[in-house]
């Protein structure tokens, strides 16, 4: 069985965990190194059993805890070739361990492969984490759904996806034009539409679990994505991944996924 959380998914920060109770990784380092131990304590969780941190792409949302995570716990780092030489992330080439796409590593009993994806970064990988006969899936800062994350959420027994924008609110909203067109040009995010096409062609059988994550602030709200993925969700819990909180501590396995009851629960975002 995998344990799967997100520690805080946005623009001010990601980083997620997913684990056994002998063994986990960190999937990004976006929040202090504070924040992180905090977080994982109020879960039951221990910064001990961190073996490793997987990092996507050097954006700062991504990286800001990671120095402090390293100085203070020696986790091993593992970054892409392309990721370690960008500018931001140049200091750890002589700490972090490089990765290659499709090429699986192994974290004691779990095993964690890249998949490129399309980013405005140098590098940038979404990745599978599986333990013996389950896989979870994270899959965030994706411009576009290609083959590579079709694939890859067919195999999955739970994921982190993104659901970044509301299409008529990013279009009427106040960015500037060519940050609008960023965001949606193929190589920024993709959208709530975009999300819930994935999920609806492709969603798994066993797929007990989805976190929607790296909702925009400013271009998307909570309820108009938890109403979007509720309605076609069948067997498949939907949970919205906080900016400003963990997530529970979702326990994920191989069994197929059982009807889900419908319970009203209030999450602060």
């Amino acid at each position: 069985m995998l344990t799967l959380a997100s520690l805080n998914s946005g623009s001010n920060g990601n980083c997620y965990y997913v684990g056994t109770s002998q063994e986990a990784v960190l999937i990004d380092a976006g929040i202090s190194c504070r924040e992180t131990e905090r977080r994982l304590k109020r879960l039951g969780l221990s910064i001990e059993a961190v073996k490793a941190i997987f990092i996507t792409h050097e954006h700062n949302d991504h990286i800001s805890g990671l120095h402090k995570l390293i100085k203070r716990h020696a986790i091993p780092v593992y970054v892409s070739l392309g990721t370690r030489q960008n500018g931001s992330l140049v200091w750890s080439l002589k700490l972090s361990h490089s990765f290659a796409a499709y090429q699986p590593v192994a974290i004691g009993g779990l095993t964690i492969t890249a998949l490129p994806k399309y980013h405005d970064a140098a590098d940038p990988h979404s990745f599978l984490i599986s333990h013996q006969q389950t896989t979870v899936g994270v899959f965030t800062d994706m411009g576009r759904v290609c083959k590579h994350l079709i694939d890859a959420f067919k195999q999955c027994h739970a994921a982190i996806l993104e659901s970044n924008y509301d299409e008529e609110m990013l279009e009427r909203g106040t960015y500037p034009q060519h940050l609008k067109n960023r965001i949606r040009g193929g190589w920024g995010h993709i959208s709530n539409k975009q999300a819930l096409q994935l999920f609806m062609e492709h969603r798994p059988e066993q797929m007990s679990h989805l976190l929607l994550g790296h909702l925009s602030q400013h271009n998307n709200k909570p309820e108009i994505v938890e109403t979007m993925f509720n309605a076609v969700a069948g067997n498949t819990q939907i949970i919205i991944a906080s900016r400003y909180r963990e997530t529970e501590a979702f326990p994920i396995n191989s069994v197929k996924a059982k009807p889900r009851e419908v319970v009203e629960q209030l999450q602060l975002f």
